[in-house]
């Protein structure tokens, strides 16, 4: 396993990092167990979970993850092996069902005390912002569209001093952000230099793959000049960039079969280009998974590369990716089709 470091901390944390968001419904308990066994053996110590999953969410689901989580915790004492991350659910219709308050001073207090009595554990390590309060382009939305009519109030201030309290007594260790803009993750940034008692985001959890680079056109720059850490989500595309859906298959179990709303990766363009990083690929003896994730792995903005799988298989090769090193000749390829068709999933 190759390491790196949470930015502006010292903690090492592996450079791939365990996803979790189908335990509870496409996987179960025991299932969930032995992928967090295999991930550690690897050398794997960071997880990553939040308190809206597993997806689909639903009331009846609500924070099963974390439950399954807190539970291997409890049966293997392994919680001061593992770097853990978790969110707390942004607002929006889909999660009416556990709060409408966003990210006010209750809400924060209530989600972490919620995530730490289900992860059976004192503190969290990294905790995150899962999408922003505001309206704004984000979950496969291109363009930023304004409406003056929409009033939101900018409470960053408020949601800083919050997770500082919070901080201040030991329920969690750093903050970071997810599913945020250029615009938002700056106004966070500069909110904590201009007030210094105030934690600073050390990370970004955004959408980052192969069918996916919007990351690079204005997040990327920020990322490295600021130092606040890529935590590539979707680095397969919901599955896509494993090439299973190719030439219109369903294959059995398989997400985008069992939830066809998450069509986030899935439209024609998406397709052909899905195809033309599988044939290359299949030219240079790779499967398009481990080229689709060692790309990912390159970056010089990651921090780490969150993986998700439903089968041991998956999990093995995804983690495996992490030992393929791309030739100039397949990274030239790869910038080829991208430049042919770019980011047809946003």
């Amino acid at each position: 396993m190759i390491y790196t470091t949470l930015p502006h901390t010292d903690i090492e944390v592996s450079k791939i990092c365990l996803g979790t968001m189908t335990w509870g419904k496409q996987n179960t308990e025991a299932e969930g167990f032995e992928q967090m066994d295999y991930a550690l053996d690897q050398g794997i110590n960071f997880f990553d979970t939040a308190e809206l999953y597993p997806i689909p969410a639903h009331p009846d689901r609500y924070a099963l993850t974390e439950e399954i989580i807190g539970n291997w915790f409890s049966k293997t004492g392994n919680r001061d092996k593992v770097v853990l991350a978790s969110k707390i659910a942004g607002k929006a219709e889909f999660t009416k069902f556990i709060r409408t308050t966003g990210f006010s001073k209750d809400s924060l207090i209530e989600a972490v005390n919620g995530s730490l009595k289900r992860l059976q554990t004192d503190y969290i390590d990294l905790y995150q912002l899962h999408w922003p309060e505001r309206n704004t382009n984000y979950f496969g939305q291109r363009g930023y569209r304004h409406d003056p009519s929409d009033f939101w109030r900018d409470n960053i201030h408020q949601v800083l001093e919050t997770l500082r309290d919070l901080i201040r007594e030991g329920k969690i260790r750093y903050v970071g952000l997810s599913n945020e803009t250029p615009w938002g993750t700056m106004r966070f940034l500069e909110e904590s230099k201009v007030h210094e008692s105030l934690p600073r985001m050390i990370t970004i959890q955004n959408p980052y793959s192969l069918l996916n680079r919007t990351f690079e056109v204005g997040l990327s720059e920020i990322s490295l000049r600021e130092k606040i850490g890529l935590l590539a989500y979707s680095p397969l595309g919901f599955g896509v960039l494993s090439g299973k859906y190719l030439g219109g298959k369903k294959p059995e179990n398989a997400r985008i079969t069992l939830f066809p709303a998450y069509k986030r990766y899935s439209d024609e363009q998406s397709q052909k280009a899905t195809q033309m990083y599988y044939d290359l690929a299949g030219d240079h003896g790779l499967s398009l998974t481990q080229m689709a994730l060692a790309y990912v792995n390159t970056r010089p903005f990651l921090t780490s590369n969150i993986i998700g799988a439903t089968s041991m298989e998956q999990l093995k090769e995804n983690i495996g990716s992490i030992d393929v090193v791309l030739t100039d000749e397949v990274l030239k390829g790869i910038e080829a089709i991208h430049r042919e068709i770019p980011d047809p999933a946003p």
